[in-house]
């Protein structure tokens, strides 16, 4: 029984490294995403319309805002 264990076996070292990388790969992906998403909001400026008519609470409060681009 004890000659099928294996430290490098892929639920030993191996399987942890494959873990690993995938895990941090999967975080250098989303991170690199957040980072475009956010440059690209960061230069999408926008104007409010007509301030004075907007109410606390009214769902038509999202008509206000205009892309300036």
């Amino acid at each position: 029984m004890n000659e099928n264990r294996s430290v490098f076996a892929l639920d030993g070292v191996v399987g942890m490294l494959i873990a690993t990388a995938l895990l941090l790969s999967i975080l250098a992906f989303l991170s690199i995403n957040a980072m475009s998403v956010q440059h690209a909001q960061a230069e999408n400026f926008y104007k409010i319309q007509d301030e004075k008519s907007i109410k606390m609470f009214s769902t038509e409060n999202a008509k206000h805002i205009v892309d300036v681009k």
